[in-house]
């Protein structure tokens, strides 16, 4: 991580702060440190390189909001099967965990630096990590290895009028998503929370950063 490249200024909810973001992307890098380093000793491909874009980014995604209330402790993983937001206020619905729920944090992780989606137009406090790495095309690909890094953190408190409706071609069988506005996406921007200058950034819109729940 670029440890000077924290926002100290940047507005989370729910009591967690800047510190309880860096410690679970560090818990990340020294998972899947561990996991490739694992995987190189039985002559097996990196994590990133084996598993399909859409899945590596769904687990970057579940790690950081299994991890983020091992740090942050008034905020806890939506115990509620494909409950909504991801992580609740600690104590604040029954067995901490709710369908839908109006408080908490939703997380996302892409590759790409816009063009995050979900399901619905709903509101939420949105926090989307985005990140650099492999894929398992790059070896067909000729793409040369390089490590994961983690490009930036942003989040915002999104409402209904913050989505769009992304829409799909009459042949397509991608299911029917909602994409963050160019206006939202300017909001999560003013409230970074984490940026790493030497990352190269990705333009492209992802396509895989869909939540698979």
């Amino acid at each position: 991580l670029n440890k000077s490249g924290f926002n100290l200024a940047a507005q989370i909810p729910c009591g967690c702060a800047i510190e309880h973001i860096q410690q679970a992307m560090e818990a990340f890098l020294e998972f899947l440190g561990f996991i490739n380093t694992q995987l190189h000793s039985k002559g097996i491909k990196r994590l990133e390189s084996m598993l399909m874009p859409a899945n590596f980014s769904s687990m970057v995604g579940e790690f950081m909001t299994s991890t983020i209330p091992k740090f942050c402790h008034t905020i806890v993983k939506n115990n509620y099967h494909n409950g909504h937001p991801d992580m609740l206020p600690k104590d604040m619905y029954q067995d901490n965990a709710a369908l839908h729920a109006p408080e908490g944090i939703e997380v996302k992780a892409s590759r790409y630096l816009r063009g995050w989606q979900g399901h619905n137009p709903e509101k939420v406090w949105l926090m989307v990590f985005v990140f650099e790495s492999n894929t398992v095309r790059d070896i067909h690909l000729g793409i040369p290895a390089k490590p994961f890094r983690f490009v930036k953190v942003v989040g915002a408190d999104l409402t209904k009028k913050d989505w769009a409706f992304s829409g799909r071609s009459k042949t397509s069988r991608r299911t029917i998503t909602a994409s963050v506005t160019r206006s939202s996406f300017a909001k999560m921007e003013d409230n970074w929370i984490y940026r790493d200058a030497q990352a190269k950034l990705i333009t492209t819109e992802d396509s895989n950063s869909v939540d698979p729940s």
